[in-house]
């Protein structure tokens, strides 16, 4: 694949710079978007770094540490290619008591070696908590980035949520690098008090569900249905969630004028790179195509005042709703 030079962006706590289009591996689990093949993951990680991607986003849940393991098969013998993310806290969460598994900070410090066996190497560049709520171990949480921070087992850290109250106490001390969170056409909502928090605190944004869980990409319909083991099948199986469905593929129809020459997908990867507070953009992709599309989107002139104002007739600025599982 074609070599580019693609923008560069910076998570100003630790000073990593990234490119602004990323890659997120959860598909490549293997376990939520449907069957995958590993050599077709291998082969479209090995094609996002020879076009230029720097920035990989996994988590030790996707497809239970696999992703973490391809990444690693990726990764070996040119570990300095790439900027590595991972995430932490679902394994093993206690659903009915609403806690993680990590009351202690030596119990984080272990999961984290976890991680790091799985991707086989000494240290990640950016470790993110992945409990999207405030939960009764968040402090442990902070604490034991911290420490594995100071013994450089992890360059930054962060957390992946939607909640401005708990991301507020998550960076109580100001450490906190980056924000993962759902921000696309059709959710706008952390452009009102989120986005403008981490521009005012230095905090990273990484972008994920860009294309609304592939609802942006312009490709479904009513009738279209999801494979077993996809977790999108309750978009028909549950009628709320089916309405809400159909309320989008509505907004799709009215975007599509917009895309004159590029892809409905590369329109709303456009989108969510325009926001000032954005450092880099993780689409998914389990195909070479795919990542071909969404390459295509980072080397386009970036959308113009007129396009930003007519996809705000369709979405208002800071309007929308959450996408699960935002």
């Amino acid at each position: 694949m074609t070599r580019h030079d693609l923008e560069k962006r910076r998570f100003e706590q630790g000073g990593i710079d990234v490119t602004a289009m990323g890659i997120g591996l959860w598909a490549m689990g293997g376990d939520a978007w449907g069957p995958t093949e590993d050599q077709n993951s291998l082969d479209t990680i090995d094609a996002a770094l020879d076009a230029g991607i720097t920035f990989f986003d996994t988590a030790d849940v996707y497809g239970s540490g696999h992703s973490e393991e391809l990444l690693a098969k990726a990764m070996k013998g040119r570990r300095d290619k790439f900027i590595v993310a991972t995430k932490i806290g679902w394994q093993g969460f206690d659903g009915d008591r609403q806690t993680s598994a990590y009351n202690t900070v030596d119990k984080l410090i272990a999961g984290v070696e976890t991680n790091l066996r799985r991707l086989e190497t000494d240290y990640v560049d950016l470790i993110q908590s992945h409990i999207s709520f405030r939960e009764p171990n968040m402090e442990v949480f902070v604490e034991g980035f911290q420490r594995l921070q100071q013994a450089g087992k992890v360059r930054s850290y962060g957390v992946s949520t939607s909640d401005f109250e708990y991301l507020k106490a998550f960076n109580a001390d100001g450490g906190c690098a980056a924000l993962q969170i759902d921000y696309s056409i059709l959710n706008r909502t952390p452009e009102a008090e989120i986005f403008p928090y981490c521009l005012e605190n230095n905090i990273g944004v990484i972008v994920r569900g860009p294309l609304a869980m592939g609802i942006l990409a312009g490709k479904f319909s009513r009738d279209s249905r999801f494979v077993e083991g996809d977790f999108r099948q309750r978009w028909h199986d549950d009628p709320d969630e089916q309405q809400v469905f159909f309320e989008d593929l509505a907004k799709v129809d009215a975007l599509r004028p917009l895309a004159q020459g590029r892809t409905l997908a590369q329109l709303a990867l456009q989108f969510t790179l325009a926001h000032p507070a954005v450092t880099t953009v993780i689409p998914g992709a389990k195909t070479m195509a795919q990542l071909q599309d969404n390459l295509g989107a980072a080397l386009l002139p970036p959308l113009s005042e007129d396009e930003l104002g007519q996809i705000a007739r369709i979405t208002a600025a800071g309007g929308g709703r959450k996408i699960w599982p935002a």
